[in-house]
Order: structure tokens, then sequence, then C-alpha cells
């Protein structure tokens, strides 16, 4: 069934011989995310959202799809490696829907610039072949330039860091594309 209509969608709920492999509450960026993986492994998903996909907080977040450096810093190495392998795996399986994303990070002391780096370049070789690219050190005149609002008093040097950015218009149309057509989302609003 390829309707998207209200009519169209209860109808089909309404078959009482269907059995849902999977039913995923919520149309937001991991509840499509889990929809779109089970039906590209064959499941038969049911999908219902009371308003549309990812309207809620989706359409609000940085959808940032980054390896959580920040726990790096709180010593759980193996979250950031988990985070790392998944941010990987879902450049390489779906790089429709990640684009690289790079930041700099500005240094105002010379220890910034050390903690950084070696916390950065961890960050690296824990991210392994899965990695979006290197950090790398860039003179204090570059980002200066690109970004004049930076604080020039102290400014020592800074990195540039690289990492993903989900779309979620991507996941939108991937869950529309066959051979994922397999899954029936539902818009519903619930009263």
């Amino acid at each position: 069934m390829n309707s998207f209509t209200r009519e169209a969608n209860l109808n089909h709920l309404n078959d009482t011989e269907k059995i849902w492999d999977l039913i995923i509450i919520g149309g937001g960026a991991t509840g499509l995310g889990a929809a779109v993986d089970a039906a590209s492994r064959g499941f038969s998903i049911l999908l219902l959202e009371q308003a549309d996909f990812a309207k809620g907080t989706s359409s609000r977040a940085t959808k940032l799809v980054h390896g959580g450096v920040r726990y790096l810093a709180q010593g759980d190495i193996g979250l950031v490696r988990e985070a790392l392998r998944e941010r990987g795996l879902l450049l390489n399986n779906a790089p429709h829907l990640v684009k690289n994303e790079s930041f700099i990070i500005p240094n105002y002391s010379w220890w910034d610039g050390v903690f950084y780096t070696i916390g950065l370049s961890l960050y690296d070789l824990l991210a392994g072949k899965l990695s979006f690219g290197r950090a790398k050190h860039i003179s204090k005149k570059t980002p200066l330039n690109v970004c004049p609002a930076y604080r020039k008093k102290d400014f020592t040097e800074a990195l540039f860091i690289m990492t993903g950015n989900l779309t979620i218009l991507g996941w939108q149309l991937t869950w529309r594309k066959p051979p994922l057509n397999r899954a029936q989302p539902c818009s519903i609003t619930l009263k």
C-alpha cells in the first residue's frame, strides 16, 4: 500500500489478519531510523506517529552524528568506542543521510592545545578506519579570518575537527523509497 492518507492508514490497521513484526511509536529520528533498519532486514513494521514525521524534538535538535567526545573527557572509553563505531557504520551504510561537518575549536592557552590534541588524537585512534577525518592543528590566522567573532585576546591556535550531520529529510525520503515499502508508516492523530 503506497497511500499515506489517514483513511487508507486506518483501513490498513483494521486488517485483523495482519501481524506486525515490530510496532514503533514515534516517527522522529530514532523511530524512523529503527523502522528503516528493521524494514531493510525484511521485518513487517508499523510506525505510529501522532503528528508528522520528525516534527517534534527531531525537528529542533542539532542532529550531529558524533562519537561522544565529551564522554572521552569523563573516561568512558567503551561508550566512545561504541558511538564512534555506530557513527562510522552510519556513514558507510547510509552516506545519503550523513554529511561531513567541520568545526573549529579555538584554544586560548597552551594547555588547551595540549589537552585537545591528546584527547582528539585518542578519539581519532578509537575511530580507526571509521573516522570522518583526523583532527588538525591550524594557525590562529585561519580561524580568525573565518570567524572574526572569536576572542582575539589570548588566542593561541585552533583545532579543526570533523564529525557528521544527519539529515532528517534523508530519513523521511529513505522511508518512502523502495524496497523499504514493506513497512507501513501511519501518521495518526490520537484523540
